[in-house]
């Protein structure tokens, strides 16, 4: 009797894990078959649960992935939506851990001559070679300098100099208009290649730009420093304004 007793237990035991197990399988987005990628992929939404919260993408904006996921954001709107978006580039990507990865994207895209945000999510399956948008929206009108260089306002309202990211976008941008205008500038056929911006600051005076950097050029094994300021107008053009090598 006492042996009937413990088999029937351990039978019923092992149904309710059994029961959990396939609960866990469904709640993470997982189906047998066939049925759950026709289900979930081919009506486009994401069946299933959020493991963890929106965080910083682990690639910068600047990375070949994320920018290859914003690019391929900006076609499938096209294609869907009959645009002709011209894609300029990522401003800041976030991710989320589902059944996969969901890449939050802010793009800044070309729309008839004119750069606007957008707000993005690609829902991404590695191991099923699996890529989907899932959302697409306009997020308003690209801001004429980016978010470092507004920063350089000082509580928004008094200008001054202030520390930017050297990683900023437009502050490469700027960095390698010195270095193109350095090279121009030279009688030297040595090419020259921008090593790194040691340093950088910007100021915002009403609808110009000021960017003051500090930086590291190599030209054949020889290796200088050069002190720059180059503006940045409201069209987004630069000027290299002042260069000094450092010694």
């Amino acid at each position: 009797m006492g042996r009937g007793v413990s088999y029937s237990y351990s039978a019923i035991l092992v149904l309710v894990l059994y029961s959990l197990l396939l609960v866990s399988n469904r709640s993470l987005g997982f189906r047998g078959g066939d049925e759950g990628e026709a289900k979930g992929e081919g009506e486009g939404a994401i069946a299933m649960a959020t493991l963890g919260g929106v965080r910083e993408s682990a690639g910068t904006e600047n990375s070949v992935e994320v920018e290859e996921l914003a690019r391929f954001a900006v076609e499938e709107h096209n294609k869907k939506e009959n645009a002709l978006l011209e894609f300029g580039r990522v401003v800041k990507a976030k991710e989320q851990v589902v059944a996969g990865t969901l890449h939050h994207l802010t793009v800044e895209a070309i729309d008839a001559g004119k750069k606007k945000l957008y707000e993005a999510k690609v829902w991404v399956k590695p191991w099923l070679n699996f890529k989907e948008l899932q959302e697409f929206r306009h997020a308003g009108d690209s801001p004429s300098f980016t978010a470092a260089d507004l920063g350089a306002k000082r509580g928004g309202h008094e200008s001054g100099w202030r520390d930017i990211p050297a990683h900023d976008p437009v502050v490469k941008d700027a960095a390698n208009h010195a270095v193109k205008t350095i090279q121009q500038r030279s009688n030297s056929l040595t090419p020259y290649e921008l090593l790194e911006i040691l340093h950088a600051k910007a100021e915002v005076i009403e609808e110009l730009a000021k960017f003051d950097m500090l930086l590291k050029l190599k030209r054949g094994n020889k290796e200088e420093k050069f002190k720059v300021e180059v503006h940045k107008k409201l069209e987004g053009t630069f000027d290299l304004n002042h260069v000094q090598q450092e010694h």
